[in-house]
């Protein structure tokens, strides 16, 4: 396992401070706040501590995500998450995430969190759970895309864009940012082909650097944490943009959905396949779907986030 990684995991191995209430801590991000990714990672780590089978009552050592062999069937497993962004988060306050108990049911169990700093909520999210069951099955096919080993790392393919970014140490920045994860991108980035206006599509490979325990909330805490990487770049595409780190637009994430729809593992290759349907008053949508390597539907995600031009 990379130390980055482990890094990471020490990240969204929350403390428990009294019954359904956790802290975390940050780490740096490209962009002086809280990365959306972790705060939703982090947020999920706390719902899923409470629900039948993972919650603790904050009495004695605090544990941290269940490393050990996975689960039995009638534990429930995250199925979606709905989660709002209110404000920017500060890298360098700690982060109170208060869980709410909404319903345990016999096949589904919610929980809402809200994400808490300097005595403001700045993010809030609805997680459902459910208890495994056969049913219905059908699946959209996983869209043509090349093999993921074929693709260069962001170690080899970042520094060419070097010249593309006003900071020359924003490319150091990306790739620490990222040293947790394998992403690969299948087509150049917004930022290698600034001002030149693309089909609004954008597929990554991503997969953890380094092996994962079996907890099946680990892995959908991983996946919650990379959606918010790349999910906007296909709204940048359409218009030539860039992105933030280039700065020829400003923007946020404001809300971010997910539903899981089959198990998968963070540390097997996932293709990300992104599009943008629609921008307008200031805001752009992205939606994807997320498929493992032998093409089985895992999760569906959409996000719509502010995506302004600089005045």
């Amino acid at each position: 396992m990379s130390t980055a990684l482990d890094s990471l995991l020490d990240l969204l191995d929350l403390e428990q401070i009294e019954r359904d209430i956790f802290r975390g801590t940050s780490r740096s991000a490209v962009i002086p706040r809280v990365f959306g990714g972790q705060v939703a990672a982090q947020a999920l780590v706390a719902a899923g501590r409470t629900v039948p089978g993972g919650e603790t009552d904050g009495s004695g050592p605090v544990p941290g995500i269940d490393r050990s062999p996975a689960r039995g069937l009638a534990i429930p497993s995250a199925h979606s998450l709905h989660a709002y962004f209110l404000r920017p988060g500060d890298p360098d306050a700690p982060i109170v995430y208060d869980v709410d108990r909404i319903r345990d049911g016999r096949s589904f169990t919610t929980r809402r969190v809200v994400a808490i700093q300097h005595g403001q909520p700045i993010f809030h999210l609805s997680a459902s759970f459910q208890t495994y069951e056969e049913g219905l099955e059908h699946q959209a096919a996983m869209p043509p895309a090349p093999d993921p080993e074929t693709l260069p790392t962001a170690e080899e393919s970042l520094p060419r864009y070097a010249d593309r970014f006003s900071d020359p140490g924003v490319v150091d920045q990306l790739i620490e940012a990222r040293a947790a994860v394998d992403l690969r991108y299948v087509d150049a980035p917004p930022f290698a082909t600034v001002g030149e206006p693309r089909e609004p599509r954008s597929q990554v490979w991503f997969r953890t650097n380094g092996k994962l325990a079996d907890d099946p909330l680990l892995h959908v805490c991983m996946a919650t944490y990379v959606s918010d990487m790349t999910l906007l770049d296909s709204v940048l595409l359409a218009h030539g943009r860039g992105g933030w780190a280039v700065g020829d637009v400003v923007g946020a994430s404001l809300d971010h959905a997910m539903w899981f729809h089959r198990p998968f593992r963070a540390d097997e290759w996932l293709l990300y396949d992104q599009e943008s349907p629609t921008a307008s008053g200031g805001r752009g949508l992205g939606q994807a779907r997320i498929y493992t390597q032998d093409g089985r539907l895992a999760i569906t995600v959409i996000q719509e986030g502010v995506v302004r031009v600089p005045r």
